[in-house]
């Protein structure tokens, strides 16, 4: 009896094995079959399952075949880029990947001055439905090595509850995230680690200006409970209450709010202080699957891409299972789509007076952020202990300019950008200069509030 167990579990092991190699045959034999991309992205899990089921169903029907998307994981914009560049260095005539799908237009415009991005020009079709400029910057590039592929809007997530119980008003303009009252309530991100919080940063200093730009950056980072590694936490620590505001790209607060409610939560786009800015997409040099990648971003930008966007989940041409809720770079659609898209801003119809200068940030992009991470970030501690003691003494104003100080002028800082930041050893001295230059200002603004 035990020998007959025995010979059936055998058995039933051998069949289970030859079901399992025949299923991985057969998967084998579908990815050898199928045209395959490989791509680059910050954009989140629903964006890439969504996107890549639409294309999958897009390019059966158009090309009757099948395509397997390949997305490769290297954590958020800041991470990306710099493995975009160490590759490149490494493999000047490509890297094996196709695309690169989101992370803004500062980083896309510093990979095509460092010569990693492939020029493709979009059918006449397409080209012809998208504004080449948006409040003054490209929505794509004249010489087509990336388009907008959405738009971003930049601004404050806020808890209406927190904010009742402390006693403030509801946040309208960055500097509102610096006032003393909110010590230890305001969420922010590393802008080493994430292209949109490095997008902001940027914004509030050509908002502000170099040196009031720093001083709201400083009290506001002052502010900051903790340092979340992305864009994506600040909206979750709101909503939990761990803080009452935070900056945010609308794509993540809008979701939060959909989530929660708006009786709970809000957002808020600073009025005249902020832009809203292109997401793009590029196809990286020496793409392996360039014919699929010139497909894909037919798909993106084109009006099948662009629906899936703005349209609410589980509707015809919409996303299967996620609301996206970002903007179409289409003028058309925003009429064309009325209450079947669930996007509250048509950037078409919105207004600033702020003028934002795309080549100043990518110029300076690296050297802000490394320059924001030594004098707030790494010296968290210290900025906060000064911080209290400048609120304790009364806000006197030497020791709030010198809380504030920066080393370097905005010019000394685009001086930087032009070959010395690319040398490692200049750069990691320069920022261990800026970090003495912290710890020393919040010793001295401490002896100062006494």
């Amino acid at each position: 009896m035990v020998g007959m167990l025995f010979r059936i579990r055998v058995a039933l092991i051998a069949i289970l094995c030859s079901l399992l190699l025949t299923t991985l045959i057969a998967f084998n034999v579908y990815s050898a079959n199928a045209t395959k991309l490989i791509l680059l992205s910050p954009h989140q899990e629903t964006i890439q399952k969504e996107f890549t089921t639409a294309f999958k169903k897009w390019y059966k029907a158009k090309y009757k075949a099948d395509v397997e998307l390949v997305w490769l994981d290297q954590g958020g914009t800041s991470n990306i880029i710099r493995f975009i560049t160490s590759e490149f260095k490494r493999s000047p005539n490509g890297i094996n990947v196709d695309v690169l799908f989101g992370g803004g237009t500062d980083p896309h415009t510093k990979l095509k001055k460092e010569g990693c991005l492939q020029p493709y020009k979009l059918p006449a079709g397409i080209l012809a439905k998208i504004p080449k400029d948006y409040s003054g910057t490209p929505v794509y590039d004249p010489e087509f090595h990336w388009y907008s592929a959405c738009f971003s809007g930049f601004g404050i997530i806020y808890n209406k509850k927190l904010f009742d119980m402390l006693g403030l008003p509801k946040p309208t303009k960055w500097s509102d995230l610096a006032k003393p009252e909110l010590m230890k309530w305001v969420s922010s991100s590393d802008p080493r680690q994430s292209g949109s919080i490095h997008k902001m940063y940027e914004i509030i200093l050509q908002s502000y200006g170099w040196e009031k730009g720093f001083e709201v950056i400083t009290k506001m980072n002052a502010n900051v409970k903790i340092f979340g590694r992305g864009a994506s936490d600040i909206p979750r620590d709101v909503d939990l209450g761990e803080t009452a505001c935070g900056l945010a790209i609308d794509i993540y607060a809008l979701a939060k709010i959909a989530e929660s409610g708006p009786e709970k939560l809000g957002y808020v786009m600073p009025e005249g202080e902020t832009v809203i800015g292109g997401d793009p997409i590029a196809i990286l040099k020496g793409a392996p699957n360039i014919e699929v990648a010139r497909r894909f971003v037919d798909f993106v930008m084109g009006e099948d891409g662009q629906k899936l966007w703005m349209l609410k989940a589980g509707l015809p041409g919409g996303p299967e299972k996620y609301t996206l809720r970002r903007m179409s770079v289409m003028p058309h659609l925003y009429d064309a789509l009325g209450n079947k898209a669930d996007v509250p801003t048509n950037p078409f119809k919105w207004k600033t007076t702020m003028k934002y200068d795309d080549a100043k940030s990518s110029a300076r992009q690296g050297i802000i952020d490394d320059l924001i991470g030594a004098l707030t970030i790494d010296v968290h501690s210290e900025l906060v202990k000064a911080w209290d003691a400048v609120k304790k003494g009364g806000m006197k104003p030497e020791a709030v300019k010198k809380l504030v100080a920066v080393p370097a002028t905005e010019s000394e800082i685009i001086m930087l950008g032009k070959g010395k930041w690319e040398n490692q050893e200049f750069r990691n001295a320069k920022i261990a200069e800026w970090t003495r230059f912290a710890k020393d200002k919040y010793k001295e603004a401490i002896r100062l509030s006494k």
